[in-house]
Order: structure tokens, then C-alpha cells, then sequence
């Protein structure tokens, strides 16, 4: 789907521009143009940002066919970003979705191109045709709004990750299972994931708000630098959250232990309670006697008896001195 926004000269907001009809909207002093590419065939998109906005090969290659981190290139007359939201499926695994949102900012043009809905782009679509001020205001001040949206959208996906945290310390404490083991091991993925996304993208929206790049007006950067604080502490956030996952993997291996000695103890207190049943029957059930009636045989004579008896007290005792010299007791 490609969808176009066009802001007039006089202020007025159009949303039927054809496609054929960009290189005349690009050209009109006081123009402003949306290019939106959602879910596109890339034969499709990329004669358009070739040939009619005249983009670079390699960013337009970048933004069809290869998957970046967040990034910010300068092109002069135009930058190229690439930008990530995010989506946290509870029921999939607690499994981190990430959307790249890849843009080209010029002075008069904004191009975005994703494979998938992304909320924040739908709402400033929304709000810009609602509002005028929204586009009267520039390409850098749109671009912060979608921007200022995708890192609003973080914030509810951190806490349904720290929940998450929190649902699986209460099933460690009350019944563990090697089931919140592996989902352990997923949110640290997860959380990992999220903290190789806002680190980059953090610096992204540091370069916006204080290098000095043309088709941003410096009066806009102190927006960009806004959302460059609420970032850094996102990723605090997701420090401290990395840290409760750590925790929570002690815990639950330190839980298993406690249960695992529960065990053992109990099958030793069975084992003590029968070791005097089986010492009995084991030693009276040995045939050192001979009925009365049959004579002696030579196997069951005092003398085989006595190293018998001898050998079963001394084996203990000799195994008590060599655990101690082991260091063991």
C-alpha cells in the first residue's frame, strides 16, 4: 500500500496525490509531502524512490532489502534513518517483536517505508490530517512525532516485560518448573534484543538533537533531545530488568536446590530408619550354625564366625579414619 499526505502551499491537506504527480508536488515552492510504503512489493517501491525522489542505490537498498540497526545516514540534501518499534507478545513465548521503520527526511519530503503497521505512523498520519499545525510546522517536526510515538509505545511493552518478571518469581517461589526456566531464558533474549535497539537508536536521536544536519531546524532540536532523555532512561530501565532476570534464574536454581535436599534428606531418614532392620536380618540370616542334628562343617566353625564378626566391625571403622584423613568428615 503507498498512501500520500500533500500540504499545499495555501495550507491545504490532500491525500489523493498520484504518484505520477510527485515530481510537480516536489518542485512547488511551499510544498509539503508524506510518502507512506507499507507492506510493498520492492519491485514496486523502488523505481518510485530511485528515480522520482532520486535517492541513493545504496540507501534505497538499505531500506528494501536489508534489516539495520537503528542508524542515521547523511545524504546532504536528505537523511536516511532507520528506526525500530517494538511489540511484546505475552502469549508467544514473552517473545520481543521488533518493526524496522526506515525514513528519508528532506526538507520539503518525508518517505517511510515498513513491511508492517506500525501504530505511531497511523496516528501522525491521523493527526496531521486532523491538524493542520501538524505539517504546517515541517518534515523534521513530523518526523519527531513519529519518533516521540514509537518510544511512548516502549514504555507499556517495558512493563508487560517487568509483570512478566514479576508472574515468574511468584511461580519459582510457589511451584518451579523447567517451564520458567526456558521462559527465563526467553525474556533475557528479549530484554537483550530491547537493549540492542534503544542503545543505537539512542544515539540516533543524540546526533539528531545536537549535530548540525540542514533539513533539521535548530529550534526542532530540542525535541530530539527530549526524547533522547526519555531513551537513556529506558535503557536504565531495561538494566535493572536484565538484573531481576538474573536474579530470578538464582533464584529459581537456588529453589530447585532446596527441594533437591528436601529430597535427600527424606530418603536418608528412610534409609537410617531400615539400616537397622537390614543390619539384623542380614547377620541372623547368615548360616554360621549347623542344626544339631548334622555335624559341623568347617565353614561354620567359632574361628569363621569371630573373622567374619571382625571384618564387618573393622570395615566401618577403617572407612570412618579414612574419611577423616580425606577431610571428608
Amino acid at each position: 500500500m503507498i498512501r500520500t499526505l500533500y500540504r499545499t502551499p495555501d495550507g491545504k491537506t490532500r491525500t489523493d496525490l498520484a504518484l505520477a504527480d510527485i515530481p510537480a508536488a516536489l518542485k512547488e515552492p511551499g510544498g509539503l509531502l508524506w510518502v507512506d510504503f507499507e507492506n510493498n512489493p520492492p519491485q514496486e517501491d523502488e523505481p518510485i524512490l530511485l528515480h522520482t525522489f532520486g535517492f541513493h542505490p545504496l540507501a534505497v537498498d538499505d531500506a528494501l532489502q536489508e534489516s539495520h540497526a537503528p542508524k542515521v545516514d547523511d545524504w546532504d540534501d536528505y537523511l536516511y534513518l532507520v528506526l525500530h518499534a517494538i511489540a511484546f507478545g505475552r502469549g508467544d513465548g514473552e517473545k520481543l517483536e521488533t518493526i524496522e521503520l526506515d525514513v528519508f527526511l528532506g526538507k520539503k519530503y518525508i518517505v517511510t517505508h515498513h513491511d508492517q503497521p506500525i501504530p505511531a505512523v497511523n496516528h501522525v498520519w491521523d493527526a496531521c490530517q486532523r491538524d493542520e499545525r501538524y505539517p504546517s510546522r515541517g518534515t523534521d517536526h513530523i518526523l519527531y512525532r513519529i519518533i516521540d510515538d514509537m518510544v511512548a509505545a516502549y514504555m507499556p511493552v517495558v512493563e508487560e516485560v517487568d509483570e512478566a518478571i514479576e508472574a515468574l518469581e511468584d511461580q519459582i517461589f510457589d511451584h518451579p518448573t523447567p517451564a520458567n526456566l526456558a521462559e527465563l531464558f526467553q525474556l533475557k533474549r528479549s530484554l537483550l534484543q530491547l537493549r540492542r535497539i534503544i542503545a543505537p537508536q539512542r544515539e540516533v536521536l543524540n546526533k539528531l538533537a545536537r549535530d548540525d544536519y540542514p533539513v533539521i531546524d535548530a529550534k526542532d532540536r530540542v525535541f530530539f533531545r527530549d526524547i533522547y532523555d526519555h531513551l537513556v532512561r529506558l535503557h536504565d530501565i531495561n538494566e535493572s530488568m536484565r538484573d531481576l532476570v538474573g536474579g530470578a534464574m538464582d533464584t529459581y536454581l537456588s529453589v530447585i536446590n532446596n527441594r533437591m535436599n528436601d529430597i535427600m534428606k527424606t530418603l536418608t531418614v528412610i534409609t537410617t530408619l531400615f539400616m537397622p532392620l537390614s543390619f539384623l536380618t542380614g547377620f541372623f540370616g547368615m548360616n554360621f550354625f549347623s542344626p544339631v542334628a548334622q555335624p559341623l562343617q568347617s565353614w561354620t566353625t567359632l574361628a569363621a564366625f569371630g573373622l567374619t564378626l571382625a571384618v564387618m566391625i573393622g570395615t566401618p571403622v577403617a572407612m570412618i579414619f579414612w574419611l577423616r584423613k580425606r577431610g571428608w568428615m
